[in-house]
């Protein structure tokens, strides 16, 4: 009960100073309601099992050559019949390939992001169906029929959790041709990995993954590969069998796995290996707000502790009069219960909007964070964080002893600041300074990364260009006849009102990344490597006629696609300028013969045989925004090309142009998608959003601390005027003029700012190479990033030291002795 009492007294001794309460309030709500919010998503995306059966046991296969460039290589089916035999640490194999499908049956038709799986898929992924079965290894084999299984979001979004579309049969179009599929189920709610689909299908819905080029080609590698550790088996095992029958297979085909390509295989678990790009951006963020709730502490523990050498006159009467240590510890403790319960309740409701704000912003990391709404159960971590800070502000002021003198602080009702209780304050001070400073230097990298992403800006004018996707349909058509449908849209759409140039190709930058990444080896008449190898590699495109006008990219030499380059005529190309140069160094490209060398070719359907040098265009590096020299070939699409993608160029609006594009192109072909719009500069911004979100999200937790740092250190400097009256009283009865009060507080405020960004620089200097030994893409930050935040730190001292500092430069010498 004696605790009950002094909780009431707590709050109407509180009600006096609302202004530190809700300060108080407001200040720990930042900072537990953000580790609330960033915990909820943490736990969500990095920490929460897989609904998939015995994860611990589910494992992810991939191969890397570093020496061309693949970091993540999926595989092909000859490797992936390698590996898996006889196979002591491991059950069995699911493989896993990613393909888009244009489906007919389901509503208008359209493009959907799909996967094409064999038999053992889900069995070795550990789901389960919700509606109907999935597939087995009985829709494996030549004659088993097409069958598709439904993603659950697919199914709940855009077929409303229909189940009366189990059994339906649709038709599924691919580069392969169509197939004839029927929907067999529906998958429960699971990670999507290694893409997002909307439908996974059997082998048999794919001709190309029917096809014996397919089949037997070793360096045809479009397949991820899982798979399921034998019971008792561990991950270390199972990478040295791995490795051991992958030195074996390279040996045996050392024409494929060149030593300077540095084929290597490696394991990792199938959690770990969804949460490898949000882990870092999330841990970062985490730490982030661990600063913050430091900052918010430190701010309060200033305020509190400032309060208590206040409240001193008040406590040494009580102690005087018989009250005993634990009995003011604890008044002190119903005191910060009440205001850290308040910071609480006000943090729950910050964290609600914070969640959904983060969730998104994890969401461009990981797919775990589609959805996420605040986790209840995180209501007793921000209790915790609250008894745990109030227990912290009520241990750290000093208490009278009974036995001490009242001293004059009873008699004129003055404070004199202690000793102990100002270095306290000082030590709170830099401790935020220090923090918010590292916060700040983050926000800068982050900021000075955005700033150059931004101001890098393609060679042609991304504004005037849409792109359209425009799958193939190849369903009762030739292959002529859909050659002949793209160039009759291209002539249609080219007649519209404001077109200026129509263009056809395979891939749209910076959006498709499957197409994007193609690239090939080949052989340069005249040009010899400095390596002394023969083959050279270059990224692929396949472009119409008119393509490069389209973006307005002029031509450095030579001609451009014509429409007599067609099947049949003279194999021609046109190459990059960077291409041009490291062949050709001082000499002219064109006429020059490359001739593909890949042994992928043979199985997409491209021929060896030579083919000219027509033109050199400047560098367009369509993958990256930062653009590196562009190694490129373009081929045209009416030789051996592929299409899929429509570009036009106008000199109004784009998106006006849309509706047009759509009506002109189903006037053509009712049943063709035409879809995602958009113009290339939109395109590229699109790429560009993490890393604002990056900024935003960084820089918000920087100002946020910022300001609290701010007030905290006012608060000091406040204090200690407050403490040092009688001093400057004294200084100006001596002579002392206000500047030069004026300037001493101004020189403290800049001394903590000073330490606390000493302290800072060191930190950040040790946590960057400490966190840098185990995650690659933490770099220490630049000396401009450091003096940035340094500056923007100090300027927030002088700000908080001037009213501080003003008010003492006031102090009446007279009226400040007679007080005394």
């Amino acid at each position: 009960m004696s605790f009950l009492r002094d909780l009431k007294i707590a709050v109407r001794s509180l009600w006096h100073v609302r202004a530190l309460w809700i300060t108080v309030a407001l200040t720990l709500a930042l900072g537990i309601g953000a580790n609330a919010a960033i915990f909820s998503v943490v736990r969500a995306v990095l920490l929460r099992p897989l609904v998939n059966r015995d994860e611990d046991r589910l494992i992810y296969l991939r191969q890397s050559a570093m020496g061309i460039g693949e970091e993540n290589a999926t595989f092909s089916v000859p490797e992936i019949d390698d590996l898996g035999k006889g196979l002591k640490t491991i059950t069995e194999l699911g493989t896993f390939s990613a393909i888009d499908f244009t489906i007919v049956g389901l509503g208008t038709p359209r493009e959907i992001p799909a996967g094409v799986v064999d038999g053992h898929y889900f069995e070795v992924m550990g789901l389960r169906p919700v509606l109907g079965r999935l597939l087995t290894p009985a829709d494996d084999g030549p004659n088993a029929a097409g069958a598709i299984v439904l993603t659950y979001r697919f199914w709940s979004t855009s077929l409303h959790s229909d189940a009366s579309v189990l059994g339906k049969t649709v038709r599924l179009e691919s580069y392969g041709g169509p197939r004839m599929a029927t929907i067999i189920g529906v998958l429960e709610p699971s990670v999507p990995y290694p893409v997002a689909t909307e439908i996974i299908a059997n082998v048999m819905t794919s001709p190309h993954h029917l096809s014996a080029t397919m089949v037997t080609g070793r360096e045809h590698r479009m397949t991820e590969v899982f798979a399921r550790l034998a019971p008792g088996a561990t991950l270390e095992a199972a990478r040295s069998e791995l490795r051991t029958r992958y030195a074996a297979i390279m040996a045996a085909h050392p024409e494929v796995y060149k030593p300077a390509d540095h084929f290597k295989i490696d394991v990792t678990r199938m959690h770990d290996q969804i949460n490898s790009r949000a882990n870092t951006v999330l841990w970062v963020l985490f730490a982030a707000a661990g600063l913050l709730f430091v900052i918010a502490c430190s701010n309060v523990a200033n305020l509190v502790l400032a309060r208590t050498v206040r409240r001193e006159p008040e406590l040494a009467v009580r102690s005087a009069l018989g009250a005993g240590t634990a009995a003011l510890r604890r008044s002190l403790l119903a005191e910060s219960l009440v205001l850290c319960g308040s910071g609480v309740l006000a943090a729950l409701l910050l964290a609600w909007p914070m969640v959904a704000v983060l969730g998104r912003y994890a969401a461009r990391f990981s797919v775990r964070a589609d959805g996420l709404t605040l986790d209840f159960n995180l209501v007793w971590f921000g209790i915790a964080l609250a008894l745990t800070a109030a227990v912290f502000l009520a241990m750290i002021p000093r208490l009278p002893s009974g036995n001490a003198p009242l001293g004059t602080g009873l008699i004129s009702g003055g404070t004199r600041v202690t000793g102990g209780s100002s270095r306290r304050l000082r030590v709170f001070a830099v401790m935020q300074i220090t923090a918010s400073f590292l916060l700040l230097t983050g926000a800068a990298v982050l900021m000075r990364t955005l700033y150059t992403l931004e101001q890098t800006r393609p060679p042609f004018d991304t504004s005037r260009v849409l792109a359209v996707n425009l799958p193939v349909m190849s369903y009762g058509r030739t292959p002529e006849q859909v050659q002949n449908f793209y160039h009759e849209v291209q002539r249609r759409v080219g007649a519209l009102p404001g077109v200026g140039h129509v263009s056809t190709g395979f891939s749209v930058p910076w959006r498709d990344n499957q197409g994007l990444d193609i690239s090939f080896t080949f052989a340069a008449q005249g040009a010899a490597r400095k390596n002394g190898l023969d083959d050279w590699r270059a990224k692929f495109r396949s472009v119409s006629p008119g393509y490069f006008e389209t973006l307005g990219l002029p031509l450095v030499e030579g001609r451009d696609f014509r429409d007599t380059d067609k099947n049949g005529t003279e194999r021609v190309v046109i190459v990059s300028q960077s291409l041009a140069q490291t062949l050709y160094p001082g000499q002219d490209a064109l006429n020059h013969e490359l001739r593909w060398t890949d042994g992928v070719m043979k199985f997409i359907g491209i021929g060896l045989e030579p083919r000219r040098i027509v033109g050199v265009v400047p560098d367009v590096d369509d993958e990256n925004i930062i653009p590196s020299p562009a190694m490129m070939v373009y081929q045209p699409t009416d030789q051996e090309g592929w299409q899929g993608r429509l570009f036009v160029r106008t000199d109004h609006d784009p998106y006006a142009l849309a509706p047009a594009i759509t009506r002109t192109i189903h006037e053509i072909s009712a049943e063709q998608p035409v879809e995602r719009a958009s113009t290339l500069q939109d395109i590229r911004a699109e790429v560009l959003t993490p890393d604002k979100l990056n900024a935003v999200v960084f820089g918000g937790f920087a100002a946020v601390a910022l300001l609290i740092s701010v007030v905290g250190v006012a608060g000091v400097l406040a204090f200690s005027v407050s403490g040092r009256t009688r001093e400057f009283g004294i200084k100006m009865a001596l002579g002392a003029q206000p500047r030069n009060i004026l300037t001493d507080v101004l020189l403290q405020g800049l001394t903590i700012a000073a330490i606390g960004v000493g302290a800072g620089i060191i930190c950040g200097i040790a946590f960057a190479r400490g966190i840098g030994r185990y995650v690659a893409e933490v770099h220490l930050p630049g000396v401009l990033s450091f003096a940035g935040a340094a500056l923007v730190i100090l300027a927030a001292a002088v700000i908080a030291s001037a009213v501080p500092a003003a008010r003492a430069a006031r102090v009446n010498a007279v009226e400040a002795l007679r007080s005394e």
